[in-house]
């Protein structure tokens, strides 16, 4: 599907138009340029949750994802131990699954112990500027460059961070505009 026509008269991508949290996250957010420590470490987190999961729902519990994790900071995260694990599986805010609390404070280790560091790898597999897709179907799961991401963040000890997510986290991030033809979210600049 192509992009389509909101109430308001603007265009956007079919599944900015689903629900209203889609909206202000596809207006506002999605495909912007995230160049922070906290906020890759924020996405690559939620990205993670949602695996399995739909992003409606992970949109829907971020407020709450951003207290458990005390905003994203991950040297802060890092310092959780098994009582926080505990207590994070207690919190019916989140997401409640073990592997993915236990991954969440693995990989802020991580990116604390990476520094300005993660920001920098991460962004080193920015896909080059190209023609936006005309339709959903034309949108990869995966690309080249996310499957060295994602291999690139695993052997520094990144987990539930597959070649699909990383492709997500890529989108989500800026590293790749996968805005549609006709969608009136200007390309961000990189």
């Amino acid at each position: 599907m192509s992009a389509v026509q909101g109430p308001d008269g603007r265009w956007r991508c079919p599944w900015g138009m689903s629900a209203e949290d889609y909206v202000s996250y596809h207006d506002e957010e999605w495909g912007r340029p995230v160049r922070s420590v906290e906020g890759l470490y924020e996405r690559l987190t939620l990205e993670a949750f949602q695996s399995g999961l739909s992003w409606l729902t992970i949109l829907r519990k971020r407020p709450a994802f951003r207290t458990a994790f005390v905003g994203f900071d991950p040297e802060r995260v890092a310092a959780f131990g098994p009582s926080d694990v505990e207590r994070l599986l207690q919190d019916s805010g989140i997401v409640r699954n073990r592997a993915k609390i236990e991954a969440a404070i693995g990989n802020a280790r991580v990116v604390a112990g990476l520094g300005g560091g993660f920001a920098e790898l991460v962004w080193s597999f920015a896909q080059p500027a190209r023609p936006r897709p005309a339709t959903g179907a034309d949108v990869p799961a995966q690309t080249p460059e996310s499957v060295a991401l994602s291999a690139a963040l695993k052997k520094k000890g990144i987990r539930f961070f597959g070649p699909t997510t990383a492709y997500a986290l890529m989108q989500a991030v800026g590293l790749v505009d996968d805005h549609l033809q006709g969608c009136f979210v200007p390309p961000a600049p990189r």
